[in-house]
Parts: structure tokens; sequence; C-alpha cells
């Protein structure tokens, strides 16, 4: 696809996004120059209808406009924070991923052609959808298992929606790059990686035999764990654009009326919520990282069922101990070991001073100390110290901010089901148990086997790399003897490649050109 079909689609996108006042509606009091004087442009070509709407209205409007795409762009950007802002992210996590649904023989026909199986031979009934998303959407249905009829939930991906998320990433690539290449101060967030990670979980949510194994994985985990569940998968009936998983009959987390009128202990429900979600973090290091009330069901006896596995968020033991270290730092008021924990980390360069970091860091820890623990935000504690580490340079690290976007989410919910919820004592028994396995004297064990066996391996490799080093040796000498060489086709291909970026950019340009002027002319 050409980069001038994507120069005009992000054209279209913010034309769409200026009309509808989504621009306007960001603050630009304090901006001065080209900037406030577009910001100006954005009020003025707002339409009338839009004017009076809020912020996440408008937003909600564009985005509906310009198609499933950019939803899933708002949700992804909602998790980066460090990328949009808190407000915009904000805003960004209200939008509903609720669209139309789409005919049922278009989903018959996606299900055939998925499992390679007749509809009959499948199922024994399936029924009208009962949600819709911009990726896929949900049918009630039954199966034949062991002689018994069982109710099953059966997603279905949406027609066509792989091409046009296809044909919108280039413009969003586009976007990173111009940003990257235009606002210096932006290339700290690397909007391009930025881009790319969305491609990469946008790819994996929509095959959706990933979430199934995901699903699997997650249920693995979670197998003996008290209070907390997911569906179970029907591999038989689940392909790359289907996934057949257990009905839930239960309460949605988001209806509190319900849970109280069927007698559940909203307390212990929250408490329950908070240690699955750190136990799944700091234990497993695969966590739900979608975890709104929406996804969320209570049955019966209590326990909760977490579905839609789409996005999911994966922490290495290096990171999972960087989160427990930090906790612990500020509950005993540790700031030095919390500012070394980020140089140990190789999160802030070391090119800062651990001290003055520290101080920093202790202009966070100190505010929490004599709150009530009930209206200390874990989240937010984490939220203020990303804020912190930009002025020292720590790169982003998506992971994490993955992560401090969920614990917002999660601890949103549970002061939802108990407004005096205590977040740490709620914790203290997982993050303590997981501090005591892990940074006490077992855990040093734990290390020391752990280098024992890399040292093994690396004694094993050694041959190989004695072998590497010395060709590695011998073409360092014959360079500094000849000199660095092209072939004169690889020249020849750099040429034409550098020749025709330059082309693709003037035209480019002139596109852009083109359109303004032709919406210029459409507004006289």
């Amino acid at each position: 696809m050409s980069s001038v079909g994507a120069a005009f689609r992000l054209v279209r996108a913010g034309w769409v996004m200026m009309r509808e006042g989504v621009f306007a509606a960001l603050p630009g009091e304090e901006l001065s120059g080209p900037p406030r004087l577009a910001w100006r442009l954005s009020k003025i070509l707002t339409r009338r209808s839009a004017r009076g709407l809020g912020r996440t209205e408008r937003l909600a409007e564009a985005v509906a406009r310009l198609g499933p795409s950019y939803v899933k762009l708002g949700q992804f950007l909602a998790t980066r924070p460090d990328v949009v802002g808190d407000e915009v992210a904000i805003d960004l996590a209200k939008l509903q991923d609720r669209m139309p649904t789409f005919p049922q023989k278009l989903a018959v026909a996606e299900i055939e052609a998925s499992l390679g199986r007749p509809i009959e031979d499948l199922f024994v009934s399936i029924g009208s959808p009962v949600a819709a998303a911009s990726i896929a959407q949900v049918h009630p249905g039954e199966v034949l298992k062991d002689g018994v009829i069982r109710k099953v939930a059966v997603k279905v991906i949406r027609p066509g929606v792989r091409r046009a998320f296809y044909r919108d990433l280039e413009s969003y690539f586009l976007a990173a790059r111009l940003q990257e290449r235009f606002i210096p101060s932006s290339r700290r967030l690397r909007p391009v990686e930025v881009t790319r990670i969305l491609a990469q979980t946008t790819r994996i949510e929509m095959d959706l035999r990933l979430e199934a194994a995901a699903i699997s994985e997650l249920a693995e985990n979670t197998s003996e764990d008290p209070g907390f569940r997911v569906p179970s998968v029907d591999w038989e009936r689940t392909g790359r654009d289907v996934v057949t998983m257990e009905w839930i009959d239960g309460i949605k987390m988001s209806d509190i009326d319900a849970l109280r009128a069927a007698g559940h202990d909203l307390q212990a429900i929250a408490v329950a919520l908070v240690q699955s979600f750190l136990r799944h973090t700091l234990r497993d290091g695969f966590f739900h990282a979608d975890m709104h009330p929406g996804n969320l069901f209570v049955e019966a006896d209590g326990t909760i069922v977490a579905v839609d596995l789409g996005i999911s968020g994966r922490l290495g033991k290096k990171e999972r101990r960087f989160l427990a270290e930090i906790l612990y730092g500020f509950i005993t008021r540790d700031y030095v070991r919390v500012a070394e924990v980020h140089f140990e980390a190789g999160y802030v360069p070391h090119a800062h001073n651990v001290w003055s970091f520290a101080q920093a860091i202790r202009a966070i820890g100190e505010p929490i100390h004599g709150q009530p623990a009930e209206t200390i935000s874990m989240a937010k504690l984490l939220t203020l110290l990303f804020e912190v580490t930009e002025l020292f340079d720590m790169q982003t690290r998506p992971e994490l901010v993955l992560l401090q976007k969920t614990m917002v989410v999660v601890e949103g919910v549970a002061r939802n089901l108990d407004p005096t919820f205590n977040m740490w004592k709620a914790s203290e028994p997982v993050v303590g148990h997981w501090i005591g396995e892990n940074l006490g004297p077992r855990g040093i064990l734990s290390d020391a086997r752990e280098g024992v066996n890399a040292l093994i391996a690396l004694a094993r490799q050694a041959p190989e790399l004695l072998r590497r080093t010395e060709h590695l040796s011998r073409e360092i000498d014959r360079m500094v003897e000849e000199g660095v060489r092209l072939e004169k086709e690889t020249a020849h291909a750099m040429g034409r490649a550098k020749a025709e970026a330059t082309r693709w950019g003037r035209v480019a340009v002139w596109v852009i050109a083109a359109t303004l002027i032709y919406l210029a002319w459409q507004l006289s």
C-alpha cells in the first residue's frame, strides 16, 4: 500500500477529529506560535452540533466515524498515559467498544471457513449475537458433549477487520515517523516502537486461537487459586476466526445492586479480585490486562470469572522483582533502596545520581505516610513514580505501563465494590509471601541455582564461542587492512531505495497540500 494512500487516510482522520471537536477540546490556552494558531482554527472548524458535547463524547463520535481500527487505537493508547497524557488516557478508557452486529449468516460463514466443517456438525444451535465489539461478536450456542447438551459462548471475528486494520496501520506508522522527525522531545516515548507494539498486540488479538491459548494458560496458573477462574475452552470448535468457550452464568461485576441483592459479600469479592490480580502478576508473570467490570462475572458461590482475554500482559522475573521491591521500599520508607532498584534494573541511566533520584522518590512516598490506608492508592503511587522517572530519562517500559494501567482499573473496581477498601491490607499477604519466597534466603538460593545453570550452559557453548571469536578476529584484521567494501549491487540497491523514498516523500507532500486546498475550497 502506498504512502500516498496512508497520507490521504491520515489527513482524513485529522479532518474528522477536527470537525468533531476533539482537538478543540484539548487544553490549548498555554500554547504559543503555530500550535496555538492551529488550536484556534480547530475551534472554528468544529461542527456546531459537537460544540455542546464533552471531550469524551466528541472523541467517541470521531472514533465511531473512523471505524473499528481507531477503536482499537484508542483502547491501546488508553493503556499508555506516558504517551498521550493522563487526562486523554482517561477519556480513551471511557470509550465503549460497541459496534453494530453483523449478519448471522456472515458469522456462520466465518465459523465454517475457519473450522472446515458445516455448522450443523459443530453446534446443536447457534443464536443471534448478544454483544459486538470492534474485532468480534459473541453468539450463544449449544453443543453436544458426552451425551449432554451444554451452552457455550461463540466469539466470531468481524469480517474484513484484518484488511481494515492493516490499511489504517500504515497511516499510524506515517504519523509516528512524522512525530519522531519533527517533534524531537517525543523521541523518548519512541512513537514508532509504540505503533509497532500496537500492530503486534492487535494481530495477536485478531487470531482467536491465541486468545484461547491465553485463557488456557491462565486456567492452568489459577487451577488451585481460591475465588477466581476463567472459562474452559472448547478446542474442537476453536480456530483462527472463532473461539468457543464455556457459557458463564453469573452477575456482571458492574451491576452492584444485583450483586448485593444476590447476597454476595462485596468486601470479600474486592479482596479476592485484587489478590488474584497480584498473584497472577507476581507469581506467574502473566495477567489479564483488560479487567474492567464488563469482563468480570460473579458466580452464585462468589467465584470471580474473568472473560475476554484478548489483551494480556507479561512480566519477566526482573520486572516482578522490581515491582515487589519498590512497593516494599515505599512501605518501609527505604527510598534509597527504591532508587537503587531502578538503577540495578537498568531503567534509569547511570549518568544520573542515585541520591538525587531517591530525593525525588521521597517526594512521592512521604505524603502517603500518616494517611488512612484506605485512602492510599497503589495505582496512583505507581503513576506518580512513572511521572518522576521521566525527569531522570527513564525509557518507556510498555510492560510496566500496561501493568500500571491494569492496576488502576482493578483498584477502581475494588473501590467501587467497597468504598473503604484498603488496598495495602488486601495486597500484603500476596506481596509479603512473594518477597519472602524471592527476596529472602530462599530467593538467594534460587538465584544461586540459576547462576550455576547459566555457567554450565556457558561452559557447554565455550568451544563454539571460541570458534566465533577467532573468526571475528580474522574478519576485523581483514577490514583494518582492506577497509569496508560494498558490493556494486548493494550500492545500487541503496541508491534506488533512497531515490524511491525521496520521490514518495515529495508525492505525499503534494497530496497533503492538494487535500488541504480541497478542504478549504469546500468550506468556503
